[in-house]
């Protein structure tokens, strides 16, 4: 097992021998890269999901947000806003916005001003304003701020003049700021959404995209890619390539192939089990401690799920560190806490979930739950950086409770529409995890475990405990780090006694990329970014 420190990415060249002599790259296109991908996305704006194969194909593709986040010096640094500040004792934020900013112009939409305030009032009612006309469109979730509580604590967006916007909250937050670097709070044209509002087409925002970001929208065949475009008019120094490909790829073992044969310029999610047997030397691997949980929740609104001692019966039935070795390859820290080591609220806790067959066993009697009992396991059929092989992992868990007489049948289905029946809560126990979206720990309780976050289907064990709720109104109402640290740490020990998910893996996480391809590193937070991929092939 290793033991996961904060560092920074590392590039690390594979130590394989090629069969001898140059390679050569299969028709290499100086303009185009080609990234294969592990699954579709729902759709083309990351405001309605929390799905990382959704995030990794749009957010940093086709949006810029008023903020980003720079990991290195671990400051919010500007994006559409070149400033802000907070006023009236942190209830509310002027953001001065950037001049000078183009929404694409494509096949299906001609710009016809530049980015404004008026863009951003529209982008943040879509998802606030229930009474907005797009709110409704697509649905009208929006779950990462349904979960956050960004959709009750924001009263209003206010257009101060053309270029600056004010934010009032209902109260201070201190995460308010976090929660607007994230690759969720996009900023959308309003000029094209009263386009189609007009044409009576106002789905289209959705599946035909229009932002300001590097690449601009061509083309989506499920299952198949997706195709986008250099945008000639990005603000900021944007791509060295015109051509940027999804070749969407489920099967991991494909996806190494198409690396190998020089069909994918990048990959995500490689096995690393093979790296070290691949027949290329000039293959590199990024790997990043990444801030990530695998987990395994319970539907607490089924029985006996419901019951915390069927819970921790479970859980101990459940041999984490073989999992660890076989799924992980030791490349993943077992987890006791929902916060990763790496965060400045972990702490450990008290009761810890050790493999003993004998106590999931007392356990099962003391709560009534019989010899035979059946239940379901959801496995992932998608791989992502805290669960690499979500079906492997749960044949070792059916073995496991096998062992305590509990009859365990493995269910799956395509990507979206396993997320779709998770939402809908028909599961009775899901392998599934969370990927950080930024450095404040608050983005590990708020979208995974709130009240909230029951509504909006990221809750994936429905549990709702008013006290766990107020424990993290308290910790965002302050901005005293110590208070905060102890309110988590009150959070976490709660967490570990009702257990309404428990904690597997704090994972590695890796990319695979050709040696020729630059400026594609893997985020600590957030989705993948090809604002700054180039090509570097020698002639």
């Amino acid at each position: 097992m290793i033991k996961l420190r904060s560092t920074f990415p590392v590039i690390v060249t594979l130590l394989v021998t090629a069969c001898g002599g140059e390679r050569e790259i299969p028709e290499p296109l100086r303009e185009g890269l080609v990234y294969c991908s592990e699954g579709n996305p729902e759709g083309f704006n990351p405001q309605l999901v929390t799905s990382g194969t959704t995030v990794d194909a749009t957010a940093a593709q086709l949006y810029d947000r008023l903020i980003d986040y720079d990991a290195s010096s671990q400051q919010f640094v500007p994006a559409l806003a070149t400033r802000w500040q907070p006023l009236d004792e942190g209830t509310r934020y002027r953001f001065y916005l950037r001049e000078d900013v183009s929404f694409h112009e494509t096949d299906y939409f001609s710009p016809s001003r530049k980015f404004n305030a008026d863009d951003v009032i529209f982008s943040f009612n879509r998802w606030l304003d229930p009474t907005s006309l797009y709110h409704n469109v697509g649905g009208g979730d929006y779950p990462f701020f349904t979960a956050t509580g960004l959709d009750k604590l924001i009263k209003r967006v206010v257009k101060v003049d053309r270029y600056t916007v004010d934010i009032i909250l209902r109260n201070a937050d201190s995460s308010f700021l976090a929660n607007l670097a994230t690759d969720f709070a996009v900023i959308l044209s309003a000029e094209y959404a009263g386009q189609l509002a007009v044409k009576e087409t106002p789905e289209q925002l959705d599946t035909q995209p229009v932002g300001t970001g590097p690449y601009r929208f061509r083309r989506f065949r499920k299952d198949y890619f997706i195709r986008y475009n250099r945008n000639p008019d990005y603000w900021r120094q944007g791509p060295g390539i015109e051509h940027l490909v999804y070749s969407i790829t489920p099967n991991a073992n494909k996806r190494m192939l198409k690396l190998v044969t020089g069909e994918c310029d990048v990959i995500p999610y490689p096995l690393v089990s093979k790296l070290q047997s691949l027949n290329q030397k000039q293959i590199k691997v990024q790997s990043e401690v990444s801030p990530n949980v695998g987990f395994w929740a319970f539907n607490t609104d089924k029985e006996p799920f419901n019951d915390p001692t069927v819970r921790q019966a479970l859980a101990f039935a459940i041999n984490r560190q073989a999992i660890i070795d076989a799924i992980y390859y030791g490349n993943a820290e077992l987890a006791d806490s929902i916060l990763p080591p790496t965060s400045w609220a972990y702490t450990t806790t008290s009761q810890q979930y050790e493999y003993n067959p004998e106590k999931a066993r007392q356990l099962l009697d003391q709560a009534g739950v019989e010899p035979g009992f059946k239940m379901t396991i959801w496995a992932m059929p998608v791989q992502r950086v805290y669960n690499p092989n979500a079906r492997r992992m749960a044949e070792l868990m059916q073995s496991d409770l096998a062992q305590v007489g509990v009859e365990a049948r493995i269910v799956s289905y395509e990507w979206n529409s396993f997320r779709r029946r998770l939402s809908r809560g028909e599961h009775d126990t899901a392998l599934v995890g969370w990927y950080a979206d930024n450095a404040d720990p608050d983005n590990f309780f708020r979208p995974l475990l709130s009240c909230a976050a029951v509504s909006t289907g990221s809750n994936r064990a429905n549990w709702c405990h008013r006290g766990f709720d107020q424990i993290l109104v308290n910790a965002i109402s302050t901005t005293d780090t110590e208070k905060r640290k102890q309110l988590y740490h009150s959070a976490q020990q709660l967490l570990n006694q009702q257990l309404p998910l428990l904690p597997i893996a704090h994972s590695m996480r890796y990319q695979a990329q050709q040696d020729y391809v630059t400026g594609v590193e893997l985020p600590p937070y957030g989705g993948i970014s090809f604002r700054k991929a180039g090509k570097e092939l020698q002639q």
